[in-house]
Parts: C-alpha cells; structure tokens; sequence
C-alpha cells in the first residue's frame, strides 16, 4: 500500500528541516515505492529560503485533501499563520489525516486548535514560548517526539529524522525501518521518551567510557538476569558511580534504560520471527510472557500479540 505525505513548505523555510520529511519518506530505495511525497505551499511557486537560496513548489495546499499524512516541517516563530494554512490543517485532522509537526512546526498546528488539552512536544529552546502562547496544550520538551496517533509532534534537527524515521515503522514495520535507517546511516531506533538534551561532558580521547562499555554489554547479554551490581562490576564501577554517571549519560536509570533495550529486542522479533511470546519474553530478557505482557501494556499501550498482527512481516 502506498501512503501518500504532504509536506507544507513557506518562504524562509530552512532547507534541512524541509528535507527531513522528503528524504526519510521519499528515500531512492525500495521503500521509496512505499510513499508518494509532494512538496506544497499556500502559494506555489519559487521562494527564498532561510539559507539563501530559492525554493521552487509546484503544489498547492489542495495536495492535504488526498494526503494520509500531513507534515508541517517547521516555522517561523514570528509568523502568524495564515487561515487557509490553519483550515487545511484543521481539514486534514478531521477526515482522519495523521498531521506531524517537526521542530518549530508544532507552532500552527497548535494554532488550529487540534492540540487544545492535549501534549506536543517541540525543540526545547521553543517549550516555553509555545506554552505561554497555548496554555491549553502541554508542551513536552523533554522528549524527542510525542505521538498521538492522530498527531505526532517532535523536536528539532536529528530528533525530526529520528520522527519520521518511527512513522515509517509505524507503518511498515521494524524491517523496512531498520532497512531505511541503514541507508541513512541512522540508528534503527531511538525511543521518544529519550531525553532531547543530557548535560554529557565529553568521553576520554583513549575510548574508555565506562557507561558506553556497560551498554555494550547489556545489549551482548538481553536475554540473561542483568542485576545491578553484576552490571557495575562488569566495568570496574561501584554501584553508586554506576547509577550516577549512567544517568548523567543517558537521562534514565540503568533499569529504565535496559527496559527500553529489551522492549525494542522483543518488538523486532515479534515483527521479523514466528517465535512464540514466551520464546521472545526469554530472548529478549523478560523471563516470561506474563512480564513482558506487563512491560508491554505499560510502555506501548498494546500487546504483543496485537503489536505483531499489526506488523509482522510475512
């Protein structure tokens, strides 16, 4: 099936944050047959960007109507947005369009009102002003992106690739997604709930990071009990250093952090195996299915039984 994205360009857009959405989901490989990517403004033609050079869109916002997915990849802070901009928006999410929203963009969505009471996350640098201008959404800059469902709102620069890089999985599955992000050089998948700035002073020149060693090896050992104090000995740390500098490094606690390595262990082999789920509870570390149920229910909303009818790859 072929998911047609509508990307909402203006004068003085920034050229990165424009290409985000038309390289992840218009991308030359064969996930590029997945998705047809049209560039659209509320007056087609050619127009400067934020880096100096000109922009040509040849569509209009008439390109929403038959859209799946709507993106607005930025904004101008300063910049009301127009009504036909806010109606198209407004359009889109009530015939069941999903809008995303990158970096700044998260701006006129919230505009339209589709927001009120509800979350958005945007580049931390913008929380504040996006908060004070709508006090009825939540705003979240401490995470990389918060998905709705219907609206899916993110960060700014890498966390925006990070974004859409999870709709794609969303949409095809964790092997497309894991296919993509190689070709893009990207991680296969960085969680939302990952923190968008984490004070990290710079690792030793001679490569010893002790926590960068430590993750290494928790990944090597998933599907075995990974307790604590076996963890810190494992790189010569004591378990309070340990749990210290792990967060200083990651933003989480070690247990948060291996919770959310072992979920993305079960989540591939749930869409790339026929495993049964107490075969993937034990790979992936969870000891049972009753565990992984639980940790599954509490994280991501579903089960796995549900999460792999939805995209397993047969």
């Amino acid at each position: 099936m072929v998911r047609s994205v509508a990307v909402i360009a203006f004068p003085g857009i920034s050229p990165f944050h424009l290409s985000v959405p038309a390289l992840v989901f218009g991308h030359g490989g064969p996930e590029a047959s997945r998705y047809r990517v049209s560039i659209c403004a509320e007056a087609p033609g050619t127009f400067p960007s934020e880096a100096g050079f000109d922009i040509s869109v040849a569509h209009s916002l008439d390109e929403i109507a038959s859209a799946d997915t709507v993106v607005v990849p930025s904004w101008v802070r300063d910049r009301p947005p127009s009504r036909p901009l806010l109606d198209a928006i407004r359009g889109a999410h009530e015939r069941g369009t999903r809008v995303v929203g990158l970096c700044l963009g998260a701006f006129p969505i919230a505009e339209s009102g589709i927001l009120d009471g509800r979350e958005a996350a945007t580049h931390w640098h913008a929380a504040d002003e996006l908060a004070r201008r709508y006090p009825r959404v939540r705003v979240r800059s401490d995470v990389l992106w918060s998905d709705l469902g219907d609206v899916v709102t993110s960060a700014g620069t890498a966390a925006a690739l990070d974004c859409c890089l999870h709709l794609v999985r969303s949409d095809f599955g964790a092997g497309v997604a894991a296919e993509l992000a190689r070709r893009l050089v990207l991680a296969p998948h960085r969680s939302g709930s990952q923190a968008q700035f984490i004070p990290l002073p710079a690792p030793r020149e001679d490569g010893e990071d002790a926590i960068e060693r430590a993750m290494v090896w928790a990944r090597l050992h998933l599907s075995e009990p990974v307790d604590l104090d076996h963890w810190s000995r494992a790189v010569l740390l004591t378990r309070r250093t340990f749990t210290r500098q792990f967060r200083e490094r990651t933003g989480q606690s070690p247990q948060q952090w291996l919770i959310g390595q072992r979920l993305d262990r079960a989540r591939v082999l749930l869409e790339t195996t026929e495993l049964s789920v107490d075969s993937v509870a034990g790979e992936s570390g969870f000891g049972s299915a009753a565990s992984l149920r639980l940790h599954f229910g509490r994280v991501l909303g579903t089960s796995p039984s549900a999460h792999r009818d939805t995209f397993a790859t047969r």
